[in-house]
């Protein structure tokens, strides 16, 4: 990044840097090396030196939208040229939660917000701390909040049902984690789903989801279970999601037809549908020295397919235009195994990564250096373009990789 090197006017030289993950060698395409750097781009309001708090993204139309804590708003960038357009901002009680801070004054991103967003229909619906804000793009404006009360946390990532018009959101730090169902044509919560397994403890947490149409389900990871501490995938039919009745609460176990995946010791976090009924989830182990894995199952019965030394993220997205996984791999060390807890830290460093994973051979094609605490991407499937912010180099700590004058900022990949 070298601060900032000017939107697409980075030298070659920098160019091939990235691409080899910084190496040498000589250029070669994006589809041989998996990415290539287009541009680095500062984000409004962050300064240098800045822990920058953002969340998940994604792309719709000529946009690529990213959560911002920092500044309780939705950032706005073109896809074109990279270039931030705007900053969606609340006001009142539509007002986006923000950075909180705890007793010492650290981060506490269990209590701020704005988190997960998700495309639905015109409209984004955005995670919030006991809330869901609904965000009208055309208009750059936060236009409702659909109450969800978490006892004072967030409501963090999401998937969308589009064929029966079902938003699911989960409240992951919730005393009881649970999700909530949400009607998008009435904007109105419909039902919700608690996770305490048969042995009655509550979930160590919930991660990313996904809607498959083809298997008619909601496939989310669960961070732990009595039978499975180290996480599972739980599917949850969507028929007996739908059969809940209206404003009522069920716990998971009690769905019909549910099924449970256990994930060995993974301790997920984000997942992808990729090809035919593939499945991979992204593994960010908390067991100091245990390989970083991504998870490669079959959808229809767990079946385990590939087993790839290419975790340590958090969001991940399969793009369907090149057949291939992204990870945003922010806790990837130099030795692809967990640091210390799980954790970056400067006596136990991160090296973070673009993973690049061929769906259709289940193999890892390409590591590409990406930045401080680079934990999610977004993938425009009409261009191939990938979107990672990242923070600036010294905030958070544990960056062996990142040279000190690096920003916070949004880094656009070419990836076809």
């Amino acid at each position: 990044m070298k601060h900032h090197l000017g939107l697409l006017a980075i030298t070659a030289a920098a160019a091939l840097l990235y691409a080899c993950g910084g190496g040498g060698g000589t250029p070669v395409s994006a589809r041989a090396t998996g990415a290539q750097l287009l541009a680095t781009t500062p984000v409004q309001g962050v300064g240098a030196g800045t822990n920058f708090g953002f969340d998940i993204g994604l792309v719709s139309g000529n946009r690529y939208y990213v959560t911002d804590r920092n500044n309780a708003a939705v950032d706005v960038f073109d896809t074109g040229n990279s270039r931030q357009v705007a900053q969606i901002k609340g006001t009142g009680a539509l007002a986006f939660a923000g950075t909180a801070k705890t007793a010492t004054g650290a981060t506490d991103n269990s209590r701020s917000g704005p988190n997960g967003i998700d495309l639905v229909g015109n409209l984004l619906y955005v995670g919030d701390v006991d809330s869901v804000k609904v965000v009208d793009p055309a208009a750059q404006q936060v236009v409702k909040s659909i109450s969800i009360p978490a006892g004072g946390h967030r409501n963090d990532e999401s998937c969308v049902d589009s064929a029966h018009h079902l938003y699911m959101i989960a409240a992951p730090e919730a005393d009881v984690p649970f999700v909530t169902l949400i009607d998008t044509n009435t904007q109105t919560v419909v039902a919700q789903v608690a996770f305490t397994d048969s042995s009655g403890a509550p979930s160590a947490g919930l991660e990313a989801c996904a809607y498959d149409p083809t298997t008619d389900a909601f496939y989310i990871n669960n961070d732990g279970t009595t039978a499975n501490p180290h996480g599972e995938l739980d599917v949850l039919p969507g028929p007996a999601i739908r059969a809940i009745a209206a404003g009522g609460s069920v716990n998971y176990t009690t769905l019909a037809g549910l099924r449970t995946y256990n994930e060995g010791n993974c301790d997920p976090t984000g997942l992808a549908l990729g090809p035919g009924t593939d499945i991979a989830v992204g593994c960010r182990e908390g067991t100091t020295g245990a390989p970083l894995l991504v998870q490669i199952m079959d959808r229809t019965n767990g079946a385990l397919l590939a087993s790839l030394n290419a975790g340590g993220g958090d969001q991940m997205q399969y793009d369907q235009g090149n057949n291939r996984y992204y990870v945003a791999a922010s806790r990837w060390t130099a030795s692809g195994t967990a640091a210390a807890g799980g954790n970056c830290s400067a006596a136990s460093p991160c090296t973070p990564v673009l993973a690049v994973i061929d769906a259709a051979q289940r193999t890892l094609v390409a590591q590409v250096r990406t930045g401080n605490n680079a934990h999610s991407i977004a993938v425009d499937p009409a261009t191939g373009k990938a979107f990672l912010p990242v923070s600036s180099a010294t905030s958070p700590a544990g960056c062996s990789t990142c040279a000190t004058e690096e920003p916070a900022e949004l880094m656009t990949f070419a990836t076809r």
